[in-house]
């Protein structure tokens, strides 16, 4: 009976040592953050990482709607500030894990083209449409604004000439697909897709400072769920993960 007893002991402690982390990662960070989540669970085999990967305003309402998310990584500030003014942050914790540039993708290849007040983008797509994200909601389709802005002005004009696409992965789709001619995306989005061509980098001074800021949320989770947040967090800055970052193209400030 007592090494029954005991053996019970030994399953109940394995049992509540176990956690189920959800991390909801703006969907550019969607193929770093899985190897990064690959690493960390071989060396933690009782947690699970699941990872929630779309445009970081839909991450952000479903956050303040009550979404039970234990971290979350933006690609802006604007909506980290977000869910930070409704409570669900922990103090302290919101850093900026990476950094990001943005360029122009087409669907075949051709030679670079230099970014910048000369560049006639009427002639360039003719009839056709550029694909980006949502410009007034998802960070990658607000900084592709902002470049667009700086750069040739006249906003009313270049919104007609756009391909809206519910986040940054689904803009990369529609020129890999051949649907737009060419798009704007995050650099990481033109390394992972084998079916776009790399055409040149916007200005960093066109647009914003393409940051991820990530953070801890508060939640209702158990002590060891939370905790283990925490260690998976701290591992999102490690060595290891920051080779991930830097081999899929992303920026990370050096320690």
């Amino acid at each position: 009976m007592r090494i029954i007893a005991f053996m019970l002991s030994i399953c109940m402690a394995s049992t509540s040592s176990a956690a189920t982390i959800h991390v909801f990662a703006a969907a550019s960070l969607g193929n770093a953050l899985e190897a990064i989540a690959t690493q960390f669970q071989a060396q933690s085999p009782t947690t699970q990482i699941r990872i929630a990967s779309a445009g970081s305003s839909v991450l952000a309402r479903q956050i303040a709607a009550g979404a039970p998310a234990d971290l979350f990584i933006s690609a802006n500030a604007q909506w980290m500030q977000y869910v930070l003014d409704q409570d669900r942050v922990i103090n302290g914790t919101t850093t900026i894990l990476a950094e990001n540039d943005l360029v122009l993708i087409s669907h075949h290849p051709g030679a670079e083209i230099t970014l910048d007040q000369e560049t006639d983008f009427r002639q360039l797509l003719g009839s056709q449409r550029l694909a980006v994200a949502l410009t007034d909601a998802v960070p990658a389709g607000m900084y592709a604004k902002q470049a667009l802005e700086s750069l040739w002005g006249h906003w009313g004009r270049i919104r007609g000439a756009l391909a809206q696409a519910i986040n940054v992965r689904a803009a990369l789709k529609l020129v890999a697909l051949g649907e737009t001619p060419y798009g704007i995306v995050y650099a990481t989005d033109a390394i992972a897709e084998p079916h776009v061509h790399y055409r040149g980098t916007f200005p960093s001074t066109s647009h914003a400072p393409i940051q991820y800021p990530t953070a801890l949320l508060v939640t209702q989770h158990a002590e060891n769920v939370q905790r283990t947040a925490r260690e998976f967090y701290e591992f999102l800055f490690s060595e290891s993960a920051r080779q991930v970052l830097k081999t899929q193209g992303f920026r990370v400030t050096e320690p």
